[in-house]
């Protein structure tokens, strides 16, 4: 007779959006992003990280970029937009529900073409987008009022280069 040996449990986290790290984002998406959970917190075996990020109306955009290591899941929450691939090559429509897989090396940008903001949750394997974030913006705790738009650091170049980005497109 054989017995099956039942695996250990795995880890367990709770994190609620208020208790999470944000950041507000400079210029061209205003907004804000919080970074919710990395394997890191979770001790997991698969990379992973998690957050949400808010585009504040007016055309404001997340700028066009690729990640040559990482595989992306994007979900609208709220708010509508433009989502380009291939630098604008193919352009849909982002809704409330609507869910995009990103595979390595495809260009993306997200446009909120709307009147109120638009608000998308991300999952990005294996995690990186985290440092990003934080060395780009700057803290933000959660009702605070947005700040004036300010601008990208000098050296985001540098720090794309750092962090989860393929280099810029020739």
């Amino acid at each position: 007779m054989t017995t099956t040996e039942t695996p250990p449990a795995g880890g367990a986290l709770v994190r609620q959006l208020a208790d999470a790290a944000s950041y507000w984002q400079p210029v061209p998406a205003n907004g804000y992003v919080t970074c919710i959970m990395t394997d890191a917190d979770v001790g997991a075996e698969t990379p992973f990280g998690v957050g949400m990020q808010t585009i504040a109306p007016g055309g404001c955009f997340v700028r066009p970029h690729a990640h040559d290591k990482n595989e992306e899941v994007i979900h609208f929450v709220s708010g509508t937009g433009r989502i380009e691939l291939d630098d604008g090559a193919e352009v849909h429509r982002g809704t409330p529900g609507t869910t995009v897989y990103i595979g390595k090396n495809r260009r993306h940008s997200f446009v909120n073409d709307g009147d109120q903001p638009l608000t998308f949750f991300w999952l990005l394997m294996p995690a990186g987008l985290e440092p990003f974030f934080a060395a780009i913006g700057r803290p933000r705790a959660a009702g605070e009022p947005a700040p004036a738009p300010f601008p990208r650091p000098e050296n985001v170049a540098q720090i794309e280069a750092q962090t989860v980005f393929a280099p810029p497109k020739a």
